[in-house]
């Protein structure tokens, strides 16, 4: 079921890389599908929306009503009540420690120039939320909430024609307003073309992803990572509790088939344990085929022979989650510069980092840790840059600058610079 990767020669990271990219180059084919859904809410706003969501999830509700949420959010259990809580708190409280770093920036030069960096929020922010993850919604909102977007609205459709109870009532703690039930490419269509958002963040399904690919950077702004399909690599030594590796690769292959869990061990030995502990747990899972198509299509053993090669190897799979589940985790979590997230040791699952340690679990996917952050405040303001120059400061600062203008032949920056100074 689970493909095994030996490294024994040169040519083991190129054999992983070809590994890698078989998932991370797939082809969408769905792309013409979305621009006609994209183009059709563009031209023919809140018509077009109603009639894909008849089509695709008999919805006729768009926007929902107080009355409605609150009717639905009745039906929550208590307990889960409660998780929502606790997920709400400590979510909020590590999040709100990132605040501190929203300073703006003011200094005056010798010549009196003031140079300011000012951080803004993003006005208007709309959240794509799958109908049944409320934690993913806290992972989303919060941070903006904090960051004082002004206007936040939730996208999350309805499953067989009923609303997710669970997500309505985290949105209502989290203090969101407008709530509308629509899902697919014309969710996102809509926060662009009807909602006019200026950003759009939240995972979704291929066609969510699609349609957030094709407007990112020309009508809305989206997360400055890749957040794909689930992603997690367990590195274990002869000491890990081999029914922990087993439960944490299938917790991630349980959530699509497009997921990928890996692990990378030095002792061959614990390969056919794992292999044996996969099949059965398998017994008892609910979510058994879609475990089976992700650990047959993208799951992987690899096998190291060095320090050296487990670092090598994890930097260049830079995965999502980074479970260290070894017994001395400190050897290496401070030279693996690639990752989204890791939990160190035995006793942090990343599971539960899903939903009540209180990081975030929104994370770069398909090896863009290489160059991304997971969702943070930051994600959710602006930074201005406010420059005022004294009348002796342009002088001194202007004359090097037309020296740069002219050798850069762009006299119209040389013209605007001196129109400034008195004295040419």
């Amino acid at each position: 079921m689970i493909k095994i990767l030996n490294c024994n020669n040169k040519n083991c990271i190129n054999k992983l890389i070809k590994f890698l990219d078989r998932r991370r180059v797939e082809k969408n084919n769905d792309t013409k599908v979305v621009s006609k859904i994209l183009k059709d809410v563009k031209k023919n706003k809140f018509k077009a929306l109603l009639k894909y969501e008849k089509r695709f999830s008999k919805n006729r509700e768009i926007k929902l009503s107080k009355y409605n949420i609150n009717k639905s959010i009745k039906k929550l259990d208590p307990k889960v009540k409660k998780a929502i809580d606790y997920a709400y708190s400590r979510i909020l409280k590590f999040h709100q420690r990132q605040t501190k770093e929203l300073k703006n920036i003011v200094y005056k030069d010798n010549l009196k120039n003031k140079l300011e960096y000012r951080c803004v929020p993003i006005e208007t922010v709309g959240v794509y939320v799958p109908s049944n993850l409320p934690s993913t919604l806290l992972m989303n909102t919060i941070p903006a909430k904090l960051a004082q977007v002004k206007r936040l609205l939730l996208a999350t459709p309805k499953v067989n024609g009923k609303l997710n109870p669970a997500v309505l009532y985290a949105a209502r703690k989290v203090g969101i307003k407008e709530i509308y039930s629509m899902g697919g490419a014309q969710a996102i269509a809509s926060f662009a073309y009807i909602q006019k958002v200026n950003k759009v963040v939240g995972p979704g399904n291929k066609f969510v992803a699609e349609a957030k690919r094709q407007l990112s950077g020309k009508v809305i702004g989206t997360e400055s990572m890749y957040a794909g399909a689930s992603e997690i690599c367990v590195l274990a030594d002869k000491y890990t509790d081999v029914d922990q590796i087993v439960t944490s690769l299938v917790s991630q292959a349980e959530h699509d088939t497009d997921s990928q869990c890996i692990l990378v061990t030095k002792d061959k030995k614990i390969i056919n344990k794992v292999k044996k502990g996969i099949n059965k747990l398998l017994e008892t899972l609910p979510r058994k085929k879609t475990v089976i198509s992700s650990l047959k299509k993208n799951g992987l053993i690899i096998t190291v022979n060095s320090d050296k090669q487990i670092l090598d190897v994890i930097n260049e799979i830079a995965p999502e989650h980074l479970e260290l589940n070894i017994k001395n985790y400190s050897k290496y979590d401070r030279k693996i510069f690639n990752a989204g997230s890791i939990c160190n040791g035995k006793y942090t699952p990343m599971s539960a980092a899903d939903y009540t340690v209180g990081t975030n679990h929104v994370l770069p996917t398909s090896g863009s840790s290489k160059f991304s952050s997971g969702l943070n405040i930051n994600e959710f303001i602006k930074k201005i840059s406010i420059v005022t120059l004294s009348k002796l400061g342009v002088e001194k600062i202007g004359n090097p600058a037309i020296t740069l203008s002219e050798f850069e032949q762009l006299n119209g920056h040389t013209q605007s610079i001196k129109s400034r100074i008195r004295r040419n």
